[in-house]
């Protein structure tokens, strides 16, 4: 289990003795995610995230970057918003920038980059990519209590209306030639991420 509260003020305290500073940037993260309209895009989720990268941080040309865009990268999450990752990838950029964080650039880039989870060519982007959507390829189970989480945080939608969109979404990523762009990712989760898109949308049509 991974302490999040004392990683992020470890990674802060490498740009800024401003304690105050750093708790203040912590505690609106942590509000944010613990938002009482949020089931799926939660601290847990931020957890399991940063608990991936760990397996795969040897392959990563920037870790901290890559801890820090999963930190901020659905900091705003509002179901009927279609810029959460701008705005996110806006207030980043403030917070790391009072931190004296000096790679902002490319955390603001790869929290953009969740936004439309496309190939990007960068190393770092897509082990990114993958470990948010790794969820996609989890036992069913697991998988099924995510897509009920996903539509409590949409319950502002009717069956008549989230159905459809949702299963929009789940084709698009069937479409793709790989829905996961390492090949460490590919491996181990492609093909039950495949089977679970697919029973998801029997279960929504």
């Amino acid at each position: 289990m991974i302490n999040l509260a004392e990683l992020f003020y470890n990674i802060a305290h490498r740009f800024t003795k401003n304690e105050q500073l750093i708790a203040t940037c912590w505690q609106e993260i942590a509000t944010a995610y613990n938002l009482p309209q949020r089931h799926y895009h939660t601290l847990q989720h931020i957890e399991q995230m940063l608990g991936l990268l760990d397996v795969v941080k040897e392959h990563c040309a920037d870790l901290t970057a890559l801890q820090l865009a999963i930190f901020y990268h659905d900091i705003v999450y509002d179901a009927q918003r279609s810029d959460n990752e701008v705005q996110s990838a806006a207030i980043a950029c403030k917070r790391l920038s009072a931190l004296a964080y000096q790679s902002i650039d490319k955390v603001v880039a790869l929290i953009l980059a969740t936004q439309e989870h496309e190939s990007s060519g960068d190393k770092d982007t897509d082990y990114l990519l993958d470990i948010d959507l790794s969820i996609l390829g989890a036992e069913w189970s697991r998988y099924e209590a995510y897509a009920q989480q996903v539509r409590e945080e949409y319950r502002i939608y009717p069956d008549a209306v989230y159905n459809p969109g949702r299963v929009k979404v789940l084709q698009h990523f069937l479409g793709l030639k790989r829905i996961f762009k390492t090949d460490y990712f590919y491996h181990m989760l492609e093909a039950q991420a495949r089977v679970n898109l697919q029973n998801e949308i029997v279960h929504l049509s």
